[in-house]
């Protein structure tokens, strides 16, 4: 897997994936887990999340996002919509919420 360098807004992140596209996905991601309870396994309240958020400060995205294998603040980064990517990643989202509840289904009706 390549290493890349993600960057939106605020949000300045260092990912391993197999392409730029995945490595924007996962930015989304950590974007997205600062606000939203998406995986209730890290333990965090919303209380917990609020004071990370004003001690470390959010990590806001702006409309593109770009992706470098070179480094960061790069001017020939690709980019990429942000809507877009979130867009996908509420897809991905969406697909493997609804594969959870068909497993969780599936076991209780055994």
């Amino acid at each position: 897997m390549a290493k890349y360098f993600v960057q939106s807004g605020t949000l300045r992140t260092t990912v391993q994936a197999e392409s730029s596209r995945k490595a924007a996905l996962w930015a989304v991601h950590q974007a997205m887990l600062q606000v939203l309870p998406v995986d209730d396994s890290d333990g965090q309240s919303a209380e917990s999340k609020t004071e990370s958020a004003a001690t470390r400060g959010i990590r806001v995205m702006d409309q593109i996002v770009r992706v470098s294998e070179l480094g960061f603040d790069r001017d020939d980064a690709p980019a990429l919509s942000t809507m877009e990517v979130v867009q996908q990643w509420n897809e991905m989202f969406a697909t493997l919420a609804r594969l959870q509840q068909m497993l969780h289904d599936g076991a209780t009706a055994a």
